[in-house]
């Protein structure tokens, strides 16, 4: 299945473990990229889940700027809360310590009420410490299987919107090679006619060289003007291509690299071409090329 390395997902829910709630905001895209890089912005108090998400995602993802990050909140009014008896002596003797200060120098402080007591930090326990870390990372990777076939999905789509537009250009390439073949066939009488000239006007302008090396001359430069091999190469990059493009692993880069090839058989058959209609036809390949290339380069 052809992929396109650019993706995007997200997905939100609530967890709940031990009468403790947390809202969960997960937000996942990538880019294209020479290789992959997975990038994660994660709660760094949940062990062992930003390793498990890179073993999940590059088993996915072959290629491309990944990120990942996951933004994760407790809901203040589930579950019981907790008291934490230590914190709560902790504030009991700061209160009491600064009320004595406080009267050793003459001030009067009001009267602190137990609600104040409890309104301070660390006194109700909220913290994720009061959770099992290991079943709420295990259920936040089960959650992540929605948000993976999500992104996955939607790579999939534009990969398959990719491949049809490149394999119309494939088909293109082809059609402008046969061209090309036509238009050299036609061109070879001239060439002849041309070659045949040349050979009169020097026999003429130096009649004392040797009519052999004169022809042997003109027939290496038939030879460097024929774009045979040129068009062959082309026929065998359009079925290499074809043949990567229904091959079911990432192709992005051998197909990238297959470009330069394309391109380089369709510069040597414009420089050839010696001919209007051939000219034409290796400019044609040439832009049919690049806008192919552009398209490759967004495939995984």
């Amino acid at each position: 299945m052809v992929k396109s390395m650019t993706g995007y997902a997200s997905e939100t829910g609530e967890i709940s473990l031990n009468s403790v709630a947390y809202a969960a905001q997960w937000d996942l895209r990538s880019v294209n990229g020479r290789g992959l890089d997975l990038r994660f912005r994660l709660p760094d108090w949940l062990d062992g889940l930003e390793g498990s998400l890179r073993k999940i995602l590059s088993d996915k993802v072959k290629r491309g700027n990944v990120s990942l990050s996951l933004k994760l909140s407790r809901s203040e009014s589930a579950g019981p809360m907790r008291l934490n008896p230590a914190a709560l002596d902790a504030a009991v003797t700061m209160v009491m310590a600064a009320e004595a200060r406080a009267e050793a120098r003459g001030l009067g402080l009001a009267p602190m009420t137990a609600a104040d007591l409890l309104a301070l930090k660390g006194v109700i326990d909220t913290g994720p410490e009061t959770l099992d870390q290991a079943a709420l990372v295990a259920e936040l990777l089960t959650r992540a299987e929605a948000l993976l076939a999500a992104f996955d999905a939607m790579r999939a789509a534009e990969g398959a919107a990719l491949a049809a537009v490149i394999g119309a250009q494939i088909d293109t390439i082809a059609r402008l090679t046969a061209e090309a073949r036509q238009a050299a066939a036609a061109r070879r009488p001239d060439q002849i006619d041309s070659l045949k000239a040349a050979l009169a006007r020097l026999t003429e302008a130096a009649p004392g060289v040797d009519p052999g090396r004169l022809e042997q001359e003109l027939a290496l430069i038939a030879v460097k003007t024929d774009v045979t091999e040129e068009l062959d190469r082309l026929d065998a990059h359009v079925t290499a291509a074809r043949r990567l493009m229904a091959q079911s692993d990432p192709m992005g880069r051998k197909l990238d690299f297959l470009m330069q090839e394309f391109n380089r058989e369709a510069n040597t058959l414009c420089s050839k071409a010696q001919s209007a209609d051939l000219t034409r036809i290796g400019l044609d390949l040439k832009t049919v090329i690049d806008q192919m290339r552009e398209q490759v380069q967004n495939l995984e």
